[in-house]
């Protein structure tokens, strides 16, 4: 442990230091407040033993400067050296930053019980601050699990609310477009029933997987809306492009082979409805893409299935 000693008198100083030494403490000496504070950015000491009365600048000011020069979190324990007793000094010690008082001449019993006090403390100090930071990472930790659907890893139906609500407010105040695309996995009951649910699960985690791969943008969201059900967001994306990707995510998720006796492909295939517009201040929320995008998705279904099928924002084309 390191102590610095600020203190314009030599044979004050060296006392002390002469203590902090028989205590296993290293001083570190500087005989104005400039130069101690100097030493404090370079040497960043566990405790500060500071005068109060130096030439030029005195302690308070020294106190002042030194409790500016740490960071979020830092705390160095300063306890004043000083002939002065009232209970002004005392105060306004503690006021600038000083956290005890030690009355000149000192007391090599006095200082040491002193010294271990500010070392108790600090420990505890730092032993909260250690817990508050595993306490931050553990709620960092929570919040992200909440947002992760348990079952296949990718975003759940919470983090697809809270981003269809933040993009699309974005696409107001922008004039930009937002795509929705909204995905089922054809006759997956069936699935179910003929392999068990354990496949089904299998099934769903490896279509979550291939769906979200196939995203190349971080902005882009896919998410699991429920049961067998996927939705993706597309933040500035048009029409012709959103359906470019789900036609990709279509055949990305009949590539993978998965046999499934129940449909007319005999592999497992998926369903998408795609659906695109410009949100306007005083037009609908969120929630009329999602319907725009669910109907597209029902259609799909309606012509056979495994296939991608579109609604245009036809309000939109009528202003163009």
């Amino acid at each position: 442990m390191k102590a610095l000693v600020i203190e314009d008198t030599l044979t004050s100083a060296t006392l002390v230091c002469h203590q902090l030494r028989k205590i296993g403490i290293e001083p570190l000496m500087a005989r104005d407040g400039p130069s101690g504070i100097e030493m404090f950015k370079e040497h960043r000491p566990e405790l500060v033993l500071l005068d109060i009365i130096m030439p030029g600048m005195n302690g308070y000011e020294v106190a002042k400067r030194l409790r500016q020069l740490e960071n979020d979190g830092e705390w160095t324990p300063i306890i004043f050296l000083t002939a002065r007793t009232s209970d002004e000094d005392l105060e306004r010690g503690i006021a600038v930053g000083g956290d005890d008082y030690l009355v000149k001449p000192v007391s090599e019993l006095v200082l040491t019980a002193k010294v271990r006090a500010m070392q108790r403390i600090a420990q505890m100090r730092y032993s909260l601050v250690v817990l508050t930071r595993r306490l931050d990472e553990a709620n960092r930790q929570l919040l992200r699990l909440s947002a992760i659907d348990g079952l296949t890893g990718i975003a759940n139906r919470r983090q697809f609310d809270e981003f269809l609500t933040r993009e699309w407010g974005r696409a107001t105040r922008n004039g930009s477009c937002l795509a929705m695309l909204m995905c089922d996995v054809d006759s997956f009951k069936q699935y179910n029933d003929l392999y068990g649910h354990q496949a089904g699960d299998d099934c769903l985690r490896s279509v979550a997987r291939v769906l979200h791969e196939q995203l190349k943008r971080p902005t882009d969201l896919a998410a699991r809306y429920g049961g067998e059900e996927f939705a993706v967001i597309l933040p500035e994306t048009p029409l012709d492009g959103a359906v470019a990707l789900a036609e990709r995510m279509r055949q990305a998720v009949l590539a993978l082979g998965m046999v499934h006796a129940g449909t007319a492909s005999g592999m497992v295939t998926v369903s998408i409805g795609v659906a695109c517009t410009w949100p306007q201040r005083s037009g609908p929320g969120g929630d009329a893409l999602l319907k725009v995008a669910d109907d597209a998705l029902y259609d799909a279904k309606a012509q056979g299935r495994n296939r991608v099928v579109a609604v245009r924002d036809e309000a939109r084309e009528a202003e163009e």
